[in-house]
């Protein structure tokens, strides 16, 4: 027989008790912690039994924070439906400043991080309204993101700071910086492995299929190769030390010292970053793609910008190449693969690309091929969804008005849609975090299947191989970051009087 959660403010036989989710909720209720748990095991039903918890002290409201639009009213629908209380606010930009002012005085707000951040800033809403604070998707606490400026202001708060999240950074300086920002005292994790969640978990098999690229993108590269080589020998001519290994990020990580001291490397350094993700769109895209990044890079200017597309043999006969395939109907090798794919396994299918033009792409490829697709992206730019049009297309998918959704980034944190069937890369990314928040779209109530789409020899294979050591990474960071706070904890508690202040 299923038991429920009783709790006050929790409506009756709405939340089923499982004790992994029970003993993380308590745990961030008597510590500011993070939750690290698997994706689909329930982490909004622990955040649930959270704010229930700190509704029943009656010292201030909750404010429950997510990155997106689409996973912020994912929330506030959820608590609606199992709070019994009345008071429960949605907030995000495309509210007025008037209409936000009023919803900050209710009891639990959802709220995406940029208007709370505004809000606070200007004085709308005071960090002291609340006693509980949760960060979703808290892997984005770094750098200048939202989060970590919410964080500023409740740094000297007497509120409960609960972060949430499938996986830790794989990198320690991120993980010890969200740690830090949020005055973390213990990190509470369970994986698919943990003796109290095994019960509640579905195998998610994965396969990596690998595809050549078609003759024509072949030659494309290599003129795309020996433009860039060009640019590295221009760099290492000019004192620039770089590795044998051509490396993007190497590039944008020199920017500011040649911009500094050495500005006659200014113009190859941006012509071959240019280049390099030319190059990349190609490798893991396909020709509509690229030749749309070189629009747009052409129509910015900027230095090399001339040169590269009037002048350089290798990279102008790339575009004239590209054009010709383009004419032609070729793409990418993976967009046949893609129907094979989807066909092999019946039910939905969810596709994720890394890249805007690559969904309009393969959306319309898909259509030709007889197969009924949908569209998810963010809302910047002039062909962006507002959130309610994103919330329309999710429900719709879960309807079933159509079998596949073709997604970017958007669709990767905290997508709740219980029924898909299989989750398909398209291009593969280097980040474990991105990596194991894809997975975590299928394999909910039965089991899944993801499939990621490499071609040879391209950017694709790099990003495995960065991807496979990240993953590794990630999965050891909540101990190492529990010894540390252990650790810490040893040395504050040695300490008496003064010394404990310092």
């Amino acid at each position: 027989m299923t038991e429920f959660i009783e709790k006050r403010y929790v409506k009756k036989d709405s939340i089923e008790k499982r004790d992994y989710q029970v003993n993380l909720a308590n745990q961030a209720i008597s510590e500011n912690c993070i939750v690290v748990l698997p994706t689909g095991l329930g982490k909004t039903a622990i955040a649930l039994q959270v704010i229930a918890e700190y509704l029943s002290k009656g010292t201030g409201g909750a404010l429950f924070l997510a990155p997106t639009r689409v996973l912020v009213n994912q929330h506030y629908e959820f608590l609606k439906e199992n709070l019994t209380l009345d008071d429960i606010s949605l907030i995000t930009g495309e509210d007025t400043i008037q209409k936000r002012t009023k919803l900050w005085n209710n009891s639990v707000i959802c709220a995406t991080p940029e208007i709370a951040k505004n809000d606070l800033d200007r004085g709308i809403v005071s960090s002291n309204q609340f006693n509980l604070i949760i960060f979703d998707e808290v892997h984005r606490t770094v750098g200048d993101y939202a989060y970590s400026g919410i964080a500023e202001r409740f740094v000297n708060s007497d509120g409960r700071i609960v972060g949430m999240t499938a996986t830790l950074p794989s990198e320690k300086d991120k993980a010890t910086e969200i740690l830090t920002k949020l005055k973390i005292a213990s990190v509470a994790e369970r994986t698919e492995n943990s003796p109290d969640v095994k019960p509640y978990t579905q195998e998610t098999n994965t396969e990596w299929i690998n595809v050549e690229l078609p003759p024509e993108l072949k030659t494309i590269q290599t003129l795309l190769k020996l433009a860039l080589d060009q640019r590295y020998q221009t760099l290492r001519d000019n004192g620039i030390k770089l590795a044998e290994q051509q490396s993007l990020s190497a590039l944008l990580r020199i920017r500011q010292f040649v911009l500094n001291q050495n500005r006659r490397s200014a113009k190859p350094l941006f012509t071959a970053i240019r280049i390099h993700y030319a190059l990349n769109i190609l490798e893991a895209h396909g020709i509509t793609p690229f030749l749309k990044f070189c629009e747009r890079a052409k129509a910015k200017k900027g230095a090399g910008v001339k040169e590269l597309f009037e002048v350089d043999p290798n990279f102008t006969r790339a575009v004239h190449l590209a054009k010709e395939a383009q004419s032609r109907g070729i793409e990418h090798s993976k967009i046949p693969k893609l129907k094979d794919i989807i066909e092999s396994v019946p039910g939905k299918a969810l596709i994720f690309t890394s890249y805007r033009d690559s969904v309009d792409l393969i959306h319309s490829k898909l259509t030709e091929l007889g197969v009924s697709a949908g569209i998810l992206i963010g809302k910047a730019g002039e062909t962006g969804l507002k959130q309610k049009k994103q919330i329309e297309i999710v429900q719709k998918f879960r309807d079933g008005i159509f079998d596949v959704l073709i997604a970017t980034r958007v669709g990767e944190e905290g997508l709740d849609i219980a029924e898909v069937n299989q989750v398909i890369f398209y291009d593969n990314v280097p980040s474990s975090v991105r990596f194991i928040q894809r997975r975590g779209r299928t394999g909910r109530k039965d089991t899944g299947k993801l499939v990621v789409l490499i071609a040879k020899n391209t950017i694709d294979e790099t990003y495995y191989w960065i991807g496979k050591r990240k993953m590794s990474a990630s999965k050891a960071m909540g101990d190492k970051m529990t010894k540390v706070l252990e650790k810490n904890q040893e040395v504050v508690s040695k300490k008496t009087g003064l010394d404990a202040f310092i």
